[in-house]
Parts: structure tokens; C-alpha cells; sequence
């Protein structure tokens, strides 16, 4: 009976991770390169709402990259063998996770102080604010994930350097599931506050919009709130299972659950369905760049015209 518990894990981890990770990597990958090459060639003047987009591509581009690597671990059943590939993975990983719902919610803000300051004359949405609002971002998310890299540390000097863990299975001297539980408030449950908390800010300020115009120019700024719903949703309806699986898996695993091996497997096995789900926020992504960048969808759309006229131009001269 145990053995089969065991099996589960262990065929979730050979078949369903590589194949959901190969899956993002490929999808993902490709319209996140799109989009910074996009930005770098095709974008000549940067709002603040691109730099918050280009952060958060190439966070996802550099997150894409460590999947091919997983996939062939755990497809192979190995173990990661390099220290320092097994840290920069999983810092990678948390980074990204964490960095992407706090740039949706520096998004959300630029596109509500956009509407109620439709001219940009207000400091939050000069180019120079966002490049430090983006800086300290970085800062802050790296902070929230540093404990987590001194627990990994940890658990690979108990296991002989040999054994590269996932967060959830991790142990130290820091409580790993007081350390989840905060993490899990501060690097979600508030940015997703945040998220809600906009929403219902644009949605608010359009009605009083409507009302002033009677719905002459109003209706053009309702974009912006669909976008910033569904980022809202999008991250509650990926994130909530992942969250909540990995505080409940790591509960499983305290001396005080008394729960049996098969129990904490089959949670385990929960658990380990969530991690592709929620990293699948860097596969749609892309697709909020193209909504919310201002203009950047003509640019792309005429830049690749231009680029597929060249070529037909080349490949049939007169």
C-alpha cells in the first residue's frame, strides 16, 4: 500500500511535470521573446506601463529557461547535481512567481491613474518613477525569497550536497511552514488584494465618468478594467490551489499532524498537480502585454509586416 503511494509521486514526477513544463516552455517561451525582442526593436518611446511589461517578460523569459532542465531531471529521475544550478533554479523560480502578480499590481495602478490622469502629469506615471518602482520590486521579492535559499542550503548540507528538494519538502532551523504561511501573505494574498483593490477603483471611476459624460468618451476606458479583472482572476484562479496545497503539504510533514505515510503522500501528490498551474501564468502572460501596452500591438503588427514585405520583395524581385 505505501508502495503505491510511493508510485504516484514518483509517475507524476516522471510524466506529468516534464510534460507540463515542456508544454509552458514552448508556448511560453516563444511569446515572451516576441515580446521583449518587440520591445527592445519595435517600442521608441517607453510609458511607465512598458517598463512594468518588459520586467515582467523578461522575468518570465529567464523563469522559461530553467524548465528544459527540469523536464530532463525529472523525466530521467535525477537529482540536480550542481549546488549552485539548484539554488539559482528554485531563486529563479520563487522570483518569478512572486514578481509577476507584484508588476500586474504596479500595472493595475498605472492604468487607473491613467484614466483619472489622462495628460500623464502624475508622477507615478513618468518613466524615471516606474524604472525605481521596478528596481525596488526586485528588491523586495528577493528579500521575501532569501529565507527560503538559506533553508535549501540547509537541507542540501543535511543531505550531502546530493539532493535538490522542491520548497514544499524542504527543512531547517527556519520553521518552513511559518515561512510558507508568510510568504503566501506577503507575496500573495496582499498583491492580490491590491489587484481587487484597483478593479473596484477603475470600475468606480468609470461609473463616475459616465455619469459626468453620459457615456460620450467614458466607454473607451473600459478596457483597462476588464484587463485588470481578469488579471485579478487569472492569478486568484492559478495561484489559490498552489498556496494552499503547498502550506497544507508542508503541515502534513510537521511532527504534530500524526498522519500516515499514504495521507502525506496522496497531499503530496495534490501538491505536485498545482506547481504547473501555477506557473502557467508565464504562458498567458503575453497576452496582457498586448491589451494593456500602449500602442505596442500596431508596432509589432507593422514592424512584422514590414519585415514579411522585405522578404517577399527579396525572394520575387521584378
Amino acid at each position: 500500500m505505501v508502495l503505491n503511494c510511493m508510485q504516484i509521486v514518483e509517475a507524476l514526477e516522471t510524466y506529468y511535470l516534464p510534460t507540463f513544463y515542456g508544454i509552458e516552455f514552448s508556448v511560453g517561451f516563444l511569446g515572451n521573446l516576441l515580446v521583449v525582442l518587440g520591445y527592445i526593436f519595435c517600442l521608441q518611446q517607453w510609458q511607465s506601463c512598458n517598463i512594468y511589461l518588459f520586467s515582467l517578460a523578461v522575468s518570465d523569459l529567464i523563469f522559461l529557461s530553467t524548465l528544459p532542465r527540469l523536464c530532463y531531471l525529472y523525466s530521467n529521475h535525477k537529482e540536480e547535481s550542481n549546488l549552485y544550478v539548484c539554488v539559482i533554479n528554485r531563486y529563479v523560480l520563487h522570483v518569478n512567481l512572486y514578481s509577476s502578480i507584484l508588476f500586474m499590481v504596479w500595472l493595475s495602478m498605472d492604468r487607473f491613474l491613467l484614466i483619472k490622469y489622462p495628460m500623464r502629469n502624475h508622477y507615478l506615471l513618468r518613466p524615471r518613477t516606474a524604472l525605481i518602482v521596478t528596481g525596488l520590486s526586485w528588491i523586495a521579492v528577493s528579500i521575501e525569497v532569501a529565507p527560503m535559499i538559506t533553508l535549501m542550503v540547509q537541507d542540501l548540507k543535511e543531505k550531502n550536497w546530493t539532493m535538490c528538494r522542491d520548497f514544499g519538502s524542504l527543512k531547517g532551523d527556519i520553521s518552513v511552514l511559518g515561512y510558507s504561511l508568510g510568504l503566501t501573505v506577503t507575496g500573495y494574498i496582499l498583491p492580490l488584494f491590491g489587484l481587487c483593490v484597483f478593479s473596484y477603483q477603475i470600475a468606480h471611476l468609470l461609473r463616475v465618468q459616465e455619469r459626468a459624460l453620459q457615456r460620450s468618451t467614458a466607454s473607451s476606458y473600459k478596457r483597462p478594467l476588464k484587463v485588470v479583472a481578469s488579471a485579478a482572476a487569472l492569478f486568484l484562479v492559478l495561484y489559490t490551489p498552489y498556496h494552499v496545497l503547498r502550506n497544507v503539504s508542508i503541515a502534513t510533514m510537521q511532527g504534530w499532524a500524526g498522519l500516515e505515510i499514504c495521507t502525506r503522500m496522496h497531499i503530496k501528490s495534490i501538491y505536485i498537480l498545482t506547481r504547473p498551474i501555477a506557473f502557467f501564468h508565464s504562458v498567458i502572460n503575453p497576452i496582457f502585454y498586448f491589451l494593456m501596452g500602449d500602442k505596442f500591438r500596431d508596432l509589432l503588427e507593422s514592424k512584422i509586416r514590414n519585415i514579411v514585405s522585405k522578404t517577399v520583395v527579396q525572394r520575387n524581385p521584378s
